[in-house]
C-alpha cells in the first residue's frame, strides 16, 4: 500500500506545478502559453530599459495599463501579448515623453480603430492633400472634443487653416491633428499666441524645401511633378526628425541628462 504524501510533499508538489505553469514544460517542449513571471519579464525587458524594475511593472498594473492573469495562488503570469504591450508603454514613455493618461488613450484608440486612425494620420502627414476628410466646425468639435473658442484662436494665429466648400468652412485631417496637438498643449497653459514661434519655424522650413524642389513641383510633366512630391515628402520627414532631435538635445540640458 502506497503511503499518503506528507503536508510538506503536497506543498512542494503544488509549488513545482505553479513554477512549471509559468516557465513551461520541463522536457524541452515549447510551451503554448509562453507565460512569464513578473521577474522574468523584468529581466527580459531590462535589456532594453535599464531602469525597469518589478515595482515599476506593478505600478503600471495598478494604473490599469496591464492586466496579467493570475494563478490560483496569486502569482502574476504575463503572456507574450502582455510583454509586447508593456514594451510599447515603456517606449512611449522613453521616446515620446507621453504621460500615462495619454498612453492609456493611445492604447485604447489603437485597439478600437487602428486601421482607420493609421490611414487618417497618413493623410494628415502627407504633403499631397488629395481628398481625405472634410469636417465642419461642429464635426471637428465633436471629433476632437476641443471647444470652438480654442479652434478660433488657432485660426487667428494661422495654426489651423480651413478651406471653404460652397461657402462653408471645412477642416481637413491635418487641421484635426493640429487641433488635437494644440489642445494637449493648452492643458499646460500654452495658447495660440505662444505657438506662433512654431508656425514661423514651419514657414521657414517650407521656404527652404521650396527652394530645393520648387522647379519640379511647377513642372507641367506629371512624372517630374510626382517625383518632386515624393522628394518633398522625404525632405519633410528628414526636417521633422532633425527638428525633433535638436529639441531632444536641448531638453536633455533642462533635465541635466546631457
Amino acid at each position: 500500500m502506497e503511503a499518503s504524501p506528507t503536508p510538506f510533499e503536497r506543498s512542494t508538489t503544488a509549488s513545482t506545478a505553479a513554477t512549471n505553469t509559468a516557465a513551461g514544460p520541463t522536457d524541452g517542449a515549447p510551451s503554448n502559453r509562453k507565460a512569464l513571471t513578473i521577474g522574468a519579464v523584468a529581466k527580459i525587458l531590462g535589456r532594453e530599459f535599464e531602469d525597469l524594475s518589478i515595482s515599476k511593472i506593478r505600478y503600471l498594473e495598478d494604473q490599469k495599463l496591464l492586466s496579467p492573469r493570475r494563478t490560483p495562488g496569486g502569482y502574476r503570469l504575463y503572456s507574450q501579448a502582455d510583454v509586447e504591450r508593456l514594451r510599447t508603454i515603456l517606449r512611449m514613455q522613453r521616446d515620446e515623453f507621453l504621460p500615462l493618461r495619454v498612453i492609456r488613450q493611445e492604447l485604447a484608440a489603437g485597439a478600437r480603430e487602428e486601421r482607420g486612425e493609421a490611414a487618417s494620420l497618413r493623410r494628415a502627414a502627407s504633403v499631397d492633400a488629395g481628398k481625405g476628410t472634410r469636417l465642419t466646425l461642429q464635426e471637428l468639435v465633436d471629433d476632437t472634443g476641443v471647444g470652438a473658442e480654442l479652434i478660433k484662436d488657432l485660426e487667428d494665429w494661422r495654426l489651423v487653416q480651413p478651406g471653404k466648400i460652397d461657402g462653408t468652412k471645412v477642416y481637413d485631417d491635418t487641421d484635426r491633428e493640429i487641433v488635437k496637438a494644440c489642445s494637449e498643449l493648452a492643458r499646460f497653459g500654452v495658447s495660440g499666441r505662444n505657438l506662433k514661434v512654431l508656425r514661423t519655424a514651419a514657414d521657414r522650413e517650407a521656404v527652404l524645401l521650396e527652394a530645393v524642389v520648387g522647379p519640379g513641383l511647377r513642372s507641367p510633366n506629371h512624372n517630374v511633378r510626382q517625383e518632386a512630391i515624393e522628394n518633398l515628402e522625404s525632405l519633410a520627414a528628414a526636417c521633422s526628425n532633425l527638428t525633433h532631435m535638436l529639441l531632444v538635445r536641448d531638453l536633455r540640458k533642462l533635465t541635466g541628462e546631457d
